[in-house]
C-alpha cells in the first residue's frame, strides 16, 4: 500500500477499505506517514466525505491507535454521556448523579474546555480536593461502590485522534462531520463505554449551528456506535442561548447544585430529564416516555441525585465549601426598554474567555471565580437600566474589555419573540 495512491483514491471520491484506513492511521501515529500527506488526506475527506463503513473503520482505527479501558469489572448497566459542547453546559454535573441514583453505573470521562465552550473537568476542579485523575482501578472500584465517577480522559486513549485533531485544527478541516463523529466516538469507545447517550447541540453557541447539520452529526455517531456493537441514543438540544443562567466554572457548579436540590433553571432540568429518558430507553426500548419521566421526577423529589452528588464528591477526595468564591461583581445594564429578542450564546462564551473562565489555548490556566450570571434571557421583559447580567471579573479593566461583546450579545426589541424549541429529535 502507498499513501500517495490512497490520497488520490479519496481525492477522486472513492471509498477507502478498512485495511487502508488502518494503514493510514497506524502509519501516521508511528511517524511513518508525514504530516503533509495526512493533511492532504483529511482535506480530501473534508471535500468528499466518508461513507458509513468508512466512518466506522476510521473510528475503529483511532480506537486501535492506543490503549483501551476494559470496564467489564463494573457490574450493572454501564453508561457514558457526551455533549458536543456549549455555553453554560453543566448538564453532566446534574445528569451523572441522577443516573447513579436511578441504578445506572455512570462511568463518565470528560474533557476540558477550549474556546467559547466550557469543560466538565475544569468545573469539577473548582471543588477543593476533588480528584479527576483516578487510575483505572480506582475508577472501576468507585463506579461499583458509588454508582458513578467523573474523571478526565487518560493520556493514551485514541492518540491517533489527538494527533489528527491537532492537524485538522491548523488545516481548516475541523468542520467535517465524519471526522467530528469518529473523533468523539473513538474516545468514548476506547474508554470502554457500552451504552452512550449524546447531547448534540444546535444554535448559535454550538459547533453545528444548523439543526439539520446537528441531526446529521447525531445520526452519524449513532451509526458508528451500532457498527461497533454499542447502544447509542442522541438528543438534539438548543444552544441558541446559554443553558441555564450561569456561565463560568464555580458559578456553574453553584447552579448545578441548585438544580440537584430541585431549585435550578427549567431549561437545564429539561435537558437532563431528556437525556435520562434516553438512557432508560437504551435498556427498555418499549417503555413509555411519560412513565420514564415519572420515575425520574420521583427520584428527584426524594433528593436522591443531590445525595449521590455529595457521595461522588466525597469519594473523589472533594470537600464542598459552604459557599463557592466568586470574583468582584459588576453589573451590565440594558440601554433600552423592550423584550430580549435574542441572546447570542457564542458571544457570551467568548466573553467568559475574556474574563478568564475559558481558554484560547490548551495550555492556559483558567480562573474558577470569574463568570457571568444572566439576569435576562430570551422572551423576558426589560426596562432601561435593568441589569441584564452580573459579571464576575478580577477588576474593572477586564470587565470593560468584556463590555463590547456583552453589548452585541443581547438583542432587545419592542415585540416579544416566540421561544424556539429546546429539545429537538431523539436519534436512535
Amino acid at each position: 500500500m502507498q499513501t500517495y495512491d490512497l490520497i488520490i483514491k479519496k481525492r477522486d471520491g472513492h471509498e477507502l477499505e478498512p485495511e487502508e484506513i488502518e494503514f493510514l492511521i497506524s502509519g501516521y501515529v508511528q511517524g511513518k506517514i508525514p504530516e503533509y500527506q495526512m493533511a492532504a488526506l483529511v482535506m480530501a475527506i473534508y471535500f468528499q466525505g466518508m461513507g458509513k463503513e468508512e466512518t466506522v473503520a476510521l473510528t475503529r482505527a483511532l480506537v486501535n491507535s492506543g490503549e483501551t479501558i476494559d470496564l467489564s469489572g463494573i457490574k450493572g448497566t454501564k453508561i457514558d454521556k457526551h455533549s458536543t459542547g456549549g455555553v453554560g453546559d453543566k448538564v453532566s454535573l446534574v445528569l451523572i448523579p441522577l443516573l447513579a441514583s436511578l441504578g445506572f453505573k455512570a462511568s463518565k470521562m470528560s474533557g476540558r474546555g477550549l474556546g467559547h465552550t466550557g469543560g466538565t473537568v475544569d468545573k469539577l476542579e473548582g471543588i477543593p480536593g476533588f480528584r479527576t485523575d483516578l487510575n483505572k482501578k480506582e475508577f472501576i472500584d468507585q463506579v461499583n461502590r458509588v454508582g458513578a465517577a467523573m474523571i478526565g480522559q487518560t493520556g493514551n486513549l485514541a492518540p491517533g485522534d489527538k494527533k489528527l485533531y491537532g492537524l485538522r485544527d491548523v488545516t481548516g478541516t475541523v468542520d467535517s462531520i465524519p471526522l467530528i463523529a469518529s473523533s468523539i466516538m473513538s474516545k468514548k469507545i476506547a474508554g470502554g463505554a457500552e451504552n452512550i447517550i449524546l447531547d448534540v447541540k444546535f444554535g448559535k453557541g454550538a459547533f453545528m449551528q444548523e439543526i439539520d447539520k446537528a441531526r446529521f452529526l447525531a445520526e452519524t455517531m449513532v451509526e458508528i456506535g451500532k457498527g461497533m456493537g454499542r447502544k447509542v441514543r442522541a438528543i438534539l438540544s438548543s444552544m441558541e442561548q446559554p443553558l441555564g443562567r450561569a456561565v463560568g466554572n464555580n458559578i456553574e457548579v453553584i447552579e448545578a447544585i441548585n438544580c440537584l436540590k430541585g431549585e435550578g433553571p427549567e431549561d437545564l432540568r429539561e435537558v437532563v430529564i431528556s437525556l435520562a429518558q434516553a438512557a432508560f430507553q437504551l435498556e427498555h426500548t418499549d417503555e413509555n416516555r411519560e412513565k420514564t419521566r415519572e420515575k425520574i421526577e420521583a427520584e428527584w423529589k426524594k433528593g436522591k441525585p443531590w445525595d449521590k452528588f455529595q457521595e461522588i464528591v466525597q469519594a473523589q477526595g472533594g470537600n464542598l465549601p459552604p459557599e463557592f468564591p466568586l470574583a468582584t461583581e459588576f453589573n451590565f445594564k440594558a440601554d433600552r426598554t423592550g423584550f430580549v429578542f435574542g441572546l447570542d450564546a457564542r458571544l457570551i462564551g467568548r466573553c467568559s474567555v475574556v474574563l478568564g473562565a475559558g481558554r484560547k489555548t490548551k495550555e492556559e490556566e483558567i480562573d474558577h471565580e470569574v463568570g457571568i450570571y444572566l439576569r435576562k434571557k430570551i422572551g423576558e421583559r426589560v426596562q432601561k437600566g435593568d441589569v441584564l447580567a452580573s459579571i464576575y471579573a478580577r477588576d474593572q479593566q477586564i470587565f470593560q474589555q468584556a463590555e463590547p461583546l456583552l453589548q452585541k450579545a443581547w438583542l432587545i426589541e419592542k415585540e416579544k419573540p416566540e421561544i424556539g424549541q429546546l429539545i429537538g429529535d431523539t436519534i436512535y
